[in-house]
Parts: C-alpha cells; sequence; structure tokens
C-alpha cells in the first residue's frame, strides 16, 4: 500500500454513535409535530376498530378482511402490469434503436402520445372507448393502462442501458458469427441489465403507486376498498393510514428483493 495514498476514515463506534442519535432525535422531532398537529385536530382516534378489516373470523377460521382482500387484487394488478411493461418497454427500445424508419417513427409516436397525457385520462379512455369495442374487463382496462403507461418511461431506461454497452461487446458477438437476436439475448441484453436494475425497480415501485387510480373504474383494489371501508365506518385516517402503510410494505419489500437480485448479480460478475 502506497503511504502517501489518502485513507479513508474509519466509522468507529463514536460515530455510528451519534449517527444513531440523529436518527433518533429526527424521528423524536417528527413524531412531536405529528403529535401536535393531531393533537390540535381533535380527532377520536379508534385504531381498535381497524384490524376486523384486515382480518376477520368467520366461518371457525380467519378470513382476509377488505382491506387484504383489495391488497391481493392491487397485487394481481401490478404483477401484470409490470410482465406486460417489461415487454412493451423492450419492444419498443429495440424499435428505437432499429434501422427501420416506420418503427423509429411508430416507436416515438407511442412514446410523446403516452408521457404528454395524463394516467388518468388514459384509464378513462381504454375503459370508456377501447374496452367495449374490443369486450375487455375493467381488469383487464387496468392492466392495459398501466402498462402502456409504465412501459414508455421503462422503454426510456432500457433503451439507455443497452447504450452503455460499449461497442466493442457487438463487434465481439458479430465476429463470433453471432446474429443481433443473439446478440441481444446472450451478450448485450445480460450486460445492460445490471445497469438497468435499479431506475427499472424505481419504476416498478411507481407502477404499484400509480395502481391506485385503477378505483377510478371500479376495480376493487386497496384504494377502492379503502374507501369503502370509510363509508362503512367513517374511520377516515385510521383506513388511510393503514392503507398507506400496506402500499410502503409492498414497494418496501419490492425494492429489498430488487436489491438483493443486484448484489447476486454483481457476485457472479468474474472481476
Amino acid at each position: 500500500m502506497d503511504p502517501l495514498a489518502p485513507r479513508r476514515p474509519h466509522a468507529g463506534s463514536g460515530s455510528l454513535l451519534r449517527d444513531g442519535a440523529k436518527a433518533l432525535l429526527a424521528a423524536a422531532a417528527v413524531a412531536g409535530l405529528l403529535g401536535l398537529a393531531l393533537d390540535r385536530l381533535g380527532y377520536p382516534w379508534q385504531w381498535y376498530r381497524v384490524p376486523p378489516y384486515l382480518l376477520s373470523a368467520a366461518g371457525g377460521g380467519i378470513q382476509p378482511g377488505p382491506l387484504l382482500r383489495g391488497l391481493f387484487v392491487t397485487l394481481q394488478v401490478s404483477a401484470a402490469s409490470l410482465g406486460l411493461m417489461l415487454a412493451i418497454g423492450l419492444a419498443t427500445a429495440l424499435l428505437r434503436l432499429s434501422p427501420s424508419l416506420i418503427g423509429r417513427a411508430a416507436a416515438r409516436l407511442y412514446l410523446e402520445l403516452i408521457r404528454n397525457t395524463p394516467l388518468l385520462v388514459q384509464i378513462f379512455f381504454i375503459y370508456f372507448v377501447l374496452a367495449p369495442l374490443f369486450s375487455l374487463s375493467a381488469f383487464a382496462a387496468a392492466v392495459l393502462a398501466l402498462s402502456l403507461f409504465e412501459g414508455a418511461y421503462a422503454s426510456e431506461i432500457i433503451r439507455a442501458g443497452i447504450v452503455s454497452v460499449p461497442r466493442g461487446q457487438w463487434e465481439a458477438a458479430y465476429s463470433l458469427g453471432l446474429n443481433t437476436r443473439l446478440t441481444y439475448r446472450r451478450v448485450i441484453l445480460p450486460q445492460a441489465l445490471r445497469q438497468m436494475l435499479p431506475p427499472l425497480t424505481g419504476q416498478a415501485v411507481s407502477l404499484i403507486k400509480d395502481s391506485a387510480l385503477v378505483s377510478t373504474i371500479a376495480v376493487y383494489d386497496l384504494t377502492m376498498q379503502a374507501q369503502a371501508v370509510i363509508a362503512e365506518s367513517y374511520l377516515v385516517f385510521e383506513v388511510w393510514f393503514t392503507t398507506a402503510a400496506l402500499y410502503l410494505a409492498l414497494t418496501l419489500a419490492l425494492s429489498r428483493a430488487a436489491a438483493r437480485l443486484q448484489r447476486k448479480e454483481l457476485s457472479l460478475t468474474p472481476p
């Protein structure tokens, strides 16, 4: 080791304690401000009434309440939309990079149309205009709208990941006799995945949060069930805080899974 090279500061136990104390102080300050605001609000909290809307005892067993049933629908919509989003994003990115003028123009038109109109308007258009023409259910219309919207942003992430691969990788693949399809499949996309995974995870998190808008077309997802529970129980803050916590748990689980996948990918990469 070079004695003249700068040394990185070592994080000792004292710095860890200081960081922990700062985090506790920040959390206490936020909790204090929130408690003061809620105290001035004068809202009669009734948290004891919330658990039956998550889990209920019926028929001699435990059954999911309306909020958990809505969470399952949100998971179904998000999972289906995520798969279709990746397919649409990859196809659009490949069209943007293709030598075909018509393909590039079609991809550009799709991107400009989707990214410059609100998601809610797109959901209404697909549900009220396209769904009756093609006999689509509300669930299918919701998945299609979310996939088209998020796929436009995912396509730019995928295209940037492909462009980041050095040109020499293309030349090496072609010199081995691989065609364009095999070059993408075996050489380019595996390398680009490491660059694409973090922003694609953020896009997937955005998809889960945007899925709350499908409640506007009578898809009984988590947000729709929360509105129904509030109309029945008048537990406005308790139900919305619980709904936010469920969305948070879902997005955090997705982020942790993507981070673990990225660490595994990096560990398998040769030095």
